[in-house]
């Protein structure tokens, strides 16, 4: 496995060199040990460290905050906060930038360690987590079937392109709405709204069909006959934690008005 790398912004060379050594001493491989914000952007730069450490207080221009910010809009690194300041106000500044740790000054070389490698990790699977919901995000618009996803208490999470085409609800208006709000589906037959969907899905577990005549009520008010999936969505103790809804039009199967 290779080593670490680490990049080191501090602006006092005592305390940089202290913390130079200690990680060379237990493994890692320090890229540049730089004073200000300014070198520290391009560092980070030029080298890709695996993770940074910052001290907030810099001196001669820029924060390690402000430092921290910039680095977070050009780079994916994962940034551990060195500093002997923790005021509620510093603490408040710091939290916008989403670090990954937060050490106080003076700080134990286990506690360094152990928090540089707790941050690398999770760092890790925040990135795997982005790359699933981007191959999720990818697979859902690509099928040629109507979904619509929401939480546990039916708020509306995802909706690929092609719910969004069938309902006249673009994403954007969609997303932590209300699934009643968006799916809007009586009963051909007589009228009359249908069944719940996620309360069906929650009683169920799966449903097919809400009705024998299920017709969809689109935001601009077009009628449009759907037949309807729906499951539960579980986490690994199969408690329910979501719905996921698949429909499609079947106009052309069944056109509004027939038997």
């Amino acid at each position: 496995m290779s080593k670490k790398k680490v990049l080191i912004v501090e602006d006092e060379a005592i305390i940089a060199m202290d913390i130079k050594n200690r990680l060379e001493k237990i493994g890692y491989v320090i890229t540049a040990m730089v004073y200000s914000g300014k070198d520290a952007i391009k560092n980070a730069g030029h080298n890709h460290p695996d993770i940074v450490l910052m001290d907030i207080m810099l001196g001669g221009g820029m924060d390690g905050i402000e430092t921290a910010k910039q680095i977070n809009e050009l780079l994916d690194i994962p940034i551990i906060y060195l500093t002997a300041y923790a005021d509620e106000k510093t603490l408040s500044r710091a939290k916008i930038t989403k670090p990954f740790g937060y050490i106080l000054k003076p700080f134990e070389e286990r506690e360094l360690h152990s928090t540089i490698e707790i941050a690398i990790y999770n760092h890790d699977l925040e990135r795997k987590l982005k790359e699933s919901k981007k191959w999720l995000q990818a697979a859902l618009n690509s099928i040629g079937e109507a979904v619509i996803a929401t939480d546990k208490n039916g708020i509306i999470k995802i909706m690929n392109p092609y719910a969004q085409a069938i309902t006249g609800w673009k994403e954007e208006e969609a997303i932590n709405n209300p699934l009643e709000a968006i799916f809007n589906v009586i009963n051909g037959d007589t009228g009359e709204k249908v069944e719940d969907a996620r309360a069906k899905v929650i009683r169920e577990g799966i449903f097919y069909g809400l009705a024998c005549n299920s017709i969809l009520i689109g935001k601009n008010g077009n009628k449009i006959p759907v037949d309807i999936i729906g499951s539960a969505i579980r986490d690994d103790r199969n408690k329910i934690i979501g719905v996921i809804l698949t429909f499609y039009d079947i106009s052309e199967r069944k056109p509004f008005g027939s038997k």
